[in-house]
């Protein structure tokens, strides 16, 4: 945490100068108000006859005092805020950035609703921590340290007195932390369950809706909650009971302090002002140690924080750039050598021993059953993941050996669950390219047939998109994501079978405007459909995570089994229609 202290470091030393300032003021009060009463009002030493002006003369310079340690306290609070917020701003760019560099098995095992929690809930807890130690740890040490000072300055007997009773107060503030701090951590991991239950359930709530599933909802996020709850009270009910017990024992001590001052006083070895001042001390002990109890407790979260949100930040990011630097002599060529993979975390391997070679400007499609490992097979070219064994070329070179950046930027991939941000459809088509002509962003919108619905809009392509696309439809959502594909001009196309929700015409249309404006660019093609498939250089068709087949429509439909299967189950339905 040192890391993003020190860079505001001045800030808090501002702020603790201040708040010296500010304690200092109400350490010096007390004496004052015994002065006051034992010789302004008592006359203790003017023969029992009061003074007027010494009272006047003290008042004010107490009002005086009281003014100034007020000014000292809002300028603390002032700086301590701008260290807090400054430090909390930072880590959780910080944080922001580094989730950005993840490969998608990180991703998984924190859990987007865990990451969420991190980077908001986490991180204000750790900036209310070092907020609180700022102000809190320099208040507290000064009043309590101070406070016994002052005490025994006053009265030796009352500083023992408080001496003797300040380690069964530490006790019972230690005793009450051990037990809620294995609390504390529990109660994060909680709030990462709610926030997973409130995301899955916000983005899925039209098939909840349609599933008639809301009150099986509402009860996953009630259980959620309510073990949230459990242990919040587990918590507070620890603290509840520490405080009664804190005033209990610090009302023994001022009962002891009022016992000892009136045998004092009839012996004439001390005055009721001292006593009123160590009273006065004996309160601003216990505010004291109270507010240590609280600034503990907030040190406690914010440490749980902390260790929750160190994870995020110290976490490397599993997939590393090569060192290949330079121009490649081919553009557009893909090898897969030998290649198998499993998702990490599992044992179960997708892709067995696959071997492929697609050349520049070739189309390939590549069908086979769900969960045959198409998906899988593509996610290896921009090295979404690594290869378990084998080794897959992009250019003739290891995409291992690229720079993730310059490998991507090769790369224009649109997935069947098209992904939009809430913004116009103009700019997120331009999403992959922002710098990014008007009459490119519509002329690749042309292509992806989603001009002649784009400008049936209210405000055409300045038209906002709602939330992850819920204003559009299917296939409106993929012919934006498509146009967002082929604006990048990547010398790689890959559509997974993101053409699903369109019909076969618009589908037909968008291939010949795509062949016939970027014959250059290699493009690979999921799909389950026949007809989306048939015109392709080649047709891979994937079984159980190995290549069965290789081949054109008319070579596959004469040598592939598993080809011919998929071909008689469409006859009927678009296969005929499309000979």
């Amino acid at each position: 945490m040192w890391k993003y202290i020190k860079t505001y470091l001045h800030f808090a030393i501002i702020a603790a100068l201040f708040m010296v300032g500010e304690v200092l003021m109400d350490l010096i009060q007390p004496e004052l108000m015994s002065r006051i009463v034992d010789e302004g009002v008592l006359g203790i030493n003017n023969n029992g006859v009061g003074e007027i002006h010494l009272i006047l003369t003290l008042g004010l310079a107490m009002i005086g005092l009281v003014i100034f340690g007020g000014l000292c306290g809002s300028l603390n609070n002032v700086f301590v805020h701008m260290t807090g917020q400054n430090i909390g701003n930072e880590m959780r760019k910080d944080c922001f950035r580094n989730i950005m560099t993840f490969s998608f098995p990180q991703m998984d095992r924190f859990g987007t609703g865990s990451l969420v929690t991190r980077v908001t809930n986490d991180i204000t807890q750790v900036q209310n921590f070092v907020s609180q130690f700022v102000r809190g740890m320099i208040r507290t040490s000064m009043l309590t340290a101070g406070s016994i000072f002052f005490m025994f300055r006053l009265n030796h007997q009352f500083g023992l007195i408080v001496l003797c009773a300040f380690p069964f107060i530490l006790g019972c503030m230690i005793l009450c932390l051990y037990k809620a701090n294995p609390l504390l951590t529990q109660l994060q991991a909680q709030l990462d369950q709610i926030n997973a239950v409130m995301q899955e359930d916000v983005s899925g709530i039209r098939i909840i809706k349609a599933c008639v599933r809301e009150i099986y909802e509402k009860l996953r996020f009630g259980k959620a909650n309510d073990d949230l709850i459990r242990t919040q009270l587990r918590v507070l009910v620890i603290f509840a009971f520490m405080n009664p017990m804190m005033n209990g024992l610090m009302y023994i001590v001022v009962v002891l302090i009022l016992l000892s001052g009136s045998y004092q006083v009839g012996a004439h070895t001390t005055t009721p002002g001292t006593i009123m001042a160590a009273i006065t001390y004996t309160t601003q002990l216990l505010n004291g140690i109270l507010m240590l109890v609280m600034l503990f407790q907030n040190i406690s979260k914010g440490i749980a924080s902390w260790k929750r949100v160190r994870e995020v930040l110290q976490s490397e990011p599993e997939l590393k750039d090569g060192g290949f630097e330079g121009a490649t002599t081919e553009h557009g060529k893909i090898e897969f050598r030998n290649v198998s993979f499993a998702f990490p975390g599992t044992e179960q391997t997708v892709l067995k021993h696959i071997n492929l070679t697609i050349n520049p400007g070739e189309t390939i499609a590549i069908m086979g059953a769900t969960g045959c490992g198409k998906t899988a097979l593509v996610s290896l070219i921009p090295r979404f993941y690594d290869v378990t064994e084998g080794t897959v070329l992009v250019d003739g070179i290891d995409v291992r050996e690229y720079h993730q950046k310059d490998l991507r930027e090769k790369i224009a991939i649109t997935l069947q669950k098209s992904e939009l941000f809430s913004t116009s459809i103009q700019e997120n088509i331009s999403w992959g390219a922002p710098d990014a002509t008007e009459e490119a962003v519509r002329d690749s919108a042309v292509i992806a047939q989603a001009d002649d619905f784009i400008k049936t809009t209210q405000n055409g392509y300045d038209t906002p998109v709602a939330e992850r696309g819920m204003s559009l439809s299917g296939g409106q959502k993929q012919r934006i994501s498509i146009a967002r594909a082929i604006l990048k001009s990547a010398e790689i196309l890959i559509f997974d079978d993101s053409t699903s929700a369109l019909d076969l015409k618009t589908e037909a249309d968008l291939y010949a405007a795509l062949n016939a404006s970027r014959p250059e660019c290699t493009k690979l093609i999921i799909a389950q459909r026949i007809a989306s498939v048939r015109r392709a250089d080649k047709i891979v068709v994937l079984n159980n995570g190995t290549l069965e087949a290789c081949g054109s429509h008319t070579e596959l439909l004469q040598s592939c089994q598993t080809y011919q299967d998929i071909y008689h189950s469409q006859i009927g339905s678009e296969g005929e229609n499309n000979e």
